[in-house]
């Protein structure tokens, strides 16, 4: 009786752990963390409880449905590459029908969550996103053209909207700017990640940059990138909705960008692009975090 208690346990916990893997937690955890940043400027401050955590909960919940639903959907593609044939459905160890179940309701219940005790705009936005990532990205986009990720990428810029609007029950331009940083990052980080899966891409079929365009274009389009996201993340000074923190901040992050990336196109090899998505991935979560920073202690 004991034993088969444990093995029950055993089952469920590997169960439980094979789910999380198709909510990517990673990535809802860098998703939320824009989410709370935008919802810090907009609430001059740190927003109240009683919309910080639902909001959290419902973001959550919308990334990690989204993400299921995208699996459902890339399994074939998934199937193909090293990188990705471990996930749940490839390696067969979650039915596609249970995944795309999974992901469905955890959209379902963002919306509701969001919608009740939030506001139904950031509901709707919560949606959107999740829709943005799903259709527009996955379904459309993601085989069809090399310009995926530079469109696709707005679907990971959404959560600030999230954000905003749950503070304020609207849109600003502020909310705008923001996005604009997030949807500017995603390029370079993403193509610096396809670099180094090139192979898997090309084996997949699916134009990634370095499949469509080569190797030594995608470089050059990180340097320009990283410098036009340099120049972005420097509007809010302009409009002086954030101060001299997140300045100091956003220079010397994006001159660290802008150096990684020229490094990058001079030495073309796995180790250089390595290090850059890490980097690309850090950028993200400190500049935010000089963003919440700043709003909190100026």
């Amino acid at each position: 009786m004991e034993t088969t208690l444990r093995s029950t346990e055993l089952n469920l916990s590997r169960l439980l752990k094979t789910y999380l893997e198709l909510a990517k937690l990673r990535i809802v955890t860098l998703l939320l963390f824009t989410t709370v940043t935008a919802m810090v400027i907009a609430a001059d401050g740190v927003p109240g409880l009683n919309v910080l955590i639902p909001t959290i909960i419902g973001g959550s919940l919308a990334a990690a449905g989204a993400s299921a639903i995208n699996q459902y959907i890339d399994r074939d593609l998934d199937a193909k590459m090293s990188r990705t044939a471990r996930r749940p459905i490839p390696s067969g160890r979650i039915a596609p029908v249970n995944a795309l179940l999974f992901g469905l309701g955890l959209v379902a219940w963002s919306v509701l969550i969001l919608g009740m005790w939030v506001n139904w705009l950031t509901a709707l936005l919560g949606l959107f996103g999740g829709l943005y990532y799903v259709i527009l990205y996955t379904l459309i986009l993601k085989r069809n053209t090399v310009v995926n990720i530079l469109i696709g990428g707005g679907a990971g810029a959404v959560p600030v909207l999230v954000g905003w609007s749950a503070v304020t029950g609207t849109l600003s331009f502020q909310a705008f700017i923001l996005f604009a940083i997030v949807f500017y990052w995603t390029p370079p980080h993403s193509w610096a990640l396809a670099l180094l899966v090139n192979k898997d891409y090309a084996l997949a079929n699916v134009p990634m940059m370095p499949v469509a365009r080569g190797e030594s274009a995608t470089r050059t389009q990180i340097v320009l990138y990283s410098v036009q996201l340099f120049l972005i993340t420097l509007i809010p000074l302009i409009f002086q909705f954030l101060g001299v923190i997140y300045f100091v901040a956003a220079v010397a992050l994006g001159l660290g960008m802008i150096w990684m990336a020229v490094k990058l196109l001079q030495k073309a090899d796995g180790a250089t692009a390595r290090v850059m998505y890490k980097y690309s991935t850090a950028y993200l979560a400190f500049l935010f975090m000089a963003m919440m920073i700043d709003r909190i202690v100026l």
